[in-house]
C-alpha cells in the first residue's frame, strides 16, 4: 500500500473511532468513572523546592496535600484516595508517575507552591578595575560596572498548569501500554498495540485527557478567584518539574498554591485559614469535575 492510500485509511480509522469515543459519551454507563484520584505533595526530602523567609515548598506542599486527602475523603467516600507521599520524603518524577500509573488513577493532582526571583534595581555604578592589551602589553583601565540592589518580588497569586500540547507523544506513549486503554469498550477493542489503529486510539485518548485537565484547571483557578485570590490562569509548560504530568496515565494538573517568596503569601500559605481556603477551592472543583465526567446531576 502506498503512502497516499495508507493516509486515507488512518484518516477512516480515525473518523470510526471518534464516533465510536462520542456514542460511548452518549450512552448510559455504569458506575462512576472517576473511581481513584492520586494526590502528590510536590517536593520532599532532599529536594525541598522554593524557599521563603521560614518554610518551604515542600513543607507546605505536603500540609495542604494531607488536608485535601482528608477533605476529599469526607466528602466523597465512594472514591479511592491516594497520596504519593504522607512524610518528608523524596520522589524522582519518574517514580510519582509510576505510583499513579500503578495505582490504576483516573485522575492526578499534583500541589506546589510558586516562586519568583528578586527584583534587581540599579542603586549607582562602581568603577573595577580591569586587564587590557595595549601594543602587547598589560594595562590597567577601570570600567564602570552597576551596582544592584535585590528585593523580594512582590507577584503573587495562583495558577494551575497542564502538560504542554507538544508534549502529547510521550502522553500517547504511556497510554498505548497501559492495559486499561487496550480493551476499553468506550473507543473499541484492539488487541495490537503496535497497529497504526492503536495508536491512533491512544492519541485520541490523549486528547480527552488533554481536555478535561483543562477543563479541571479552569475550575480550580474559577474557585480561587471567587475566593478573591489572584490568577494568572490556566498555563502549559514542559520543563523537567511538569514531567509527572505527561508521564500519567490519566487527566492531571500541577496547582501553584501561592507564592512563598513574597511575604504576605508566605504568611497566608502557612496560615490555618489560608491553608483551608486553598484546600478548599481545589476540593470544590474535584467535586464538580467528577459530577460533571461521572454524568451526575449538580
Amino acid at each position: 500500500m502506498n503512502r497516499h492510500n495508507l493516509t486515507k485509511v488512518l484518516i477512516v480509522i480515525s473518523l470510526v473511532l471518534v464516533g465510536k469515543m462520542t456514542m460511548g459519551q452518549q450512552a448510559p454507563t455504569k458506575g462512576p468513572k472517576i473511581k481513584t484520584i492520586i494526590i502528590d505533595a510536590g517536593h520532599g526530602g532532599t529536594d525541598q523546592g522554593a524557599k521563603g523567609a521560614y518554610s518551604t515548598e515542600a513543607q507546605l506542599t505536603l500540609q495542604m496535600a494531607m488536608r485535601l486527602d482528608t477533605l476529599l475523603r469526607s466528602e466523597m467516600p465512594d472514591t479511592r484516595f491516594v497520596m504519593t507521599r504522607t512524610t518528608d520524603i523524596y520522589h524522582n518524577p519518574k517514580e510519582k508517575a509510576n505510583i499513579a500509573n500503578k495505582e490504576n488513577g483516573d485522575l492526578f493532582l499534583c500541589i506546589h507552591v510558586n516562586a519568583a526571583p528578586p527584583k534587581k534595581t540599579i542603586i549607582g555604578y562602581k568603577s573595577v578595575p580591569t586587564y587590557k592589551k595595549i601594543k602587547g602589553k598589560k594595562k590597567k583601565v577601570y570600567k564602570k560596572v552597576p551596582i544592584y540592589k535585590s528585593t523580594p518580588n512582590p507577584v503573587y497569586g495562583t495558577s494551575t498548569y497542564v502538560w504542554a500540547a507538544d508534549r502529547s507523544d510521550e502522553k500517547t506513549k504511556g497510554i498505548i501500554e497501559d492495559e486499561r486503554y487496550e480493551s476499553s469498550a468506550e473507543v473499541m477493542d484492539i488487541p495490537d498495540v503496535t497497529s497504526p489503529e492503536a495508536m491512533i486510539k491512544a492519541r485520541l485518548w490523549s486528547q480527552k485527557f488533554f481536555k478535561n485537565s483543562v477543563r479541571l484547571a479552569s475550575m480550580i483557578e474559577d474557585e480561587f478567584v471567587g475566593n478573591g485570590r489572584k490568577s494568572w490562569g490556566v498555563l502549559q509548560r514542559n520543563h523537567m518539574g511538569i514531567w509527572v504530568l505527561q508521564a500519567t496515565n490519566m487527566p492531571a494538573v500541577l496547582v501553584e498554591t501561592g507564592f512563598i517568596t513574597n511575604k504576605e503569601e508566605e504568611d497566608y500559605l502557612n496560615s490555618e485559614n489560608g491553608q483551608k481556603e486553598i484546600v478548599r477551592s481545589i476540593a470544590n472543583a474535584v467535586i464538580k469535575y467528577k459530577q460533571i465526567i461521572d454524568g451526575k446531576p449538580q
